[in-house]
């Protein structure tokens, strides 16, 4: 990865960054102070002022009801405004989880004539690597060089100054459909926010809970929130896989619901308290009063068995689980980003998802893998003055987009022949105005 460029903060307001997560269960604002470290190559963020809100409008990552979000998206703003000191934000990072974001690799290569490699000669190989990212159906979020090749042989990170007849480059591009990121675009300008850089949800949250040895010697970070389960990977302190499954821990709410016959709201508060993910953990005389609603709208009060509870949440987990699983075969990215998992996310919470995560991830229930994970759950480590509240695994993804913010990678889409660095909004402000 190039050395991170010293940055120079103008004045006070260049200094403050926000980050809105717009989540199926919540949307979240941060706005945090970011401070140089004492080598001036890196930057961590203070949160200032915290706000959320229960979701509305939004199934799935996507907006479906646009005056509910805009509604939500105001008074988390709002209120953490209200808590940095009263002054408004403009410019916000986004998390963005529809769309169907996909990962893909190409390579690229130019003739360097056997001379010494300028950085002209890597500004030319890239330059070539974006007429690979053009898609008209498809917004490009992400597109890091990876890593370069000299005559054919990878592995190169910091090619300037060596020889070579030619210079390659891998570049790892993230994707969504046009229409879902049009749409909360719409949503922010409603709200007055621009969209200072969209961010793919596992990117966000893998920031926010790896630590740098697992960044550079490869991990896979799996968030499992509310209607999405999303798994990014590193490699190499670069950002190499991120996807999103359409199921999270909404569904598992929506099972208790239609087992139990409660209302989600009551099932919701019975998986988080009562939840377990291993059936014969669970005594057998543990009893739990629930409320029930009949067929013609009564409601009554019974007590069950606790068992019945877990006889529910836990098979729908391990589905959760086992679709993780098989996607990490099917990518490929236990041998691209190694066997080190962290989990985290609101769902990641439910009691025993550690353990069973451990016996999924195995030879012994899963051959294919040859070989076992190391698991381990997180929260966001990379942030400064979360309050108790809002350091748990619900909030990776916010803290990791201000993660995002205080790094401020450079993407090789946003990289011009004249070498200026050309913001999303500017890009995506541009396509509206040629479409609308």
């Amino acid at each position: 990865m190039p050395a991170q460029k010293k940055r120079v903060f103008n004045s006070m307001r260049e200094q403050i960054i926000a980050a809105l997560d717009i989540g199926s269960s919540k949307i979240c604002c941060f706005i945090a102070r970011v401070s140089e470290s004492d080598d001036g190559l890196s930057y961590r963020p203070r949160v200032i002022g915290i706000g959320h809100q229960v979701s509305k409008g939004l199934k799935s990552g996507t907006v479906i009801d646009m005056e509910e979000t805009e509604t939500s998206i105001r008074a988390a703003v709002d209120a953490a405004e209200r808590m940095a000191g009263g002054s408004p934000i403009h410019d916000v990072y986004v998390n963005v989880s529809a769309g169907q974001p996909k990962s893909s690799f190409f390579s690229v290569e130019v003739d360097v004539a056997g001379h010494e490699i300028s950085q002209l000669d890597i500004d030319h190989v890239l330059s070539a690597g974006q007429k690979n990212l053009q898609n008209e159906d498809r917004f490009i979020i992400h597109s890091r060089a990876i890593s370069y090749s000299i005559d054919g042989v990878a592995g190169a990170k910091k090619p300037l100054g060596m020889f070579g007849d030619t210079l390659g480059v891998k570049i790892h591009a993230s994707s969504v459909a046009l229409s879902p990121l049009k749409n909360i675009q719409t949503c922010l300008n409603h709200c007055h926010l621009n969209l200072k850089a969209a961010v793919l949800t596992p990117y966000a949250s893998a920031l926010a809970v790896l630590v740098p040895d697992e960044r550079e010697i490869g991990a896979i970070c799996v968030d499992i929130g509310g209607g999405l389960t999303s798994i990014s990977a590193f490699r190499d302190n670069e950002f190499i896989f991120g996807e999103v499954l359409a199921v999270g821990g909404h569904h598992v709410t929506r099972d208790i619901a239609q087992g139990l016959s409660v209302s989600e709201v009551r099932a919701e508060r019975l998986k988080t308290l009562f939840g377990s993910c291993l059936t014969d953990r669970v005594p057998a005389r543990d009893q739990i009063d629930i409320v029930q609603t009949s067929e013609v709208g009564q409601e009554q009060a019974i007590t069950i068995p606790r068992s019945m509870l877990t006889a529910i949440v836990a098979p729908r987990v391990e589905e959760i689980l086992e679709l993780v699983r098989d996607r990490i075969i099917e990518t490929g990215l236990a041998d691209l980003a190694g066997r080190r998992i962290i989990f985290t996310g609101g769902a990641s919470q439910i009691s025993g998802l550690e353990e069973l995560a451990r016996k999924i991830f195995s030879a012994d229930w899963s051959p294919e893998l040859r070989g076992d994970f190391h698991i381990r759950l997180g929260r966001p480590i990379n942030v400064d003055g979360l309050a108790d509240a809002t350091a748990g695994p619900m909030f990776s993804a916010c803290a990791g987009l201000l993660n995002y913010g205080a790094e401020s990678p450079d993407d090789v889409h946003s990289i011009s022949a004249d070498k200026v660095k050309i913001g999303i909004f500017s890009r995506f402000g541009l396509w509206m105005k040629q479409n609308f």
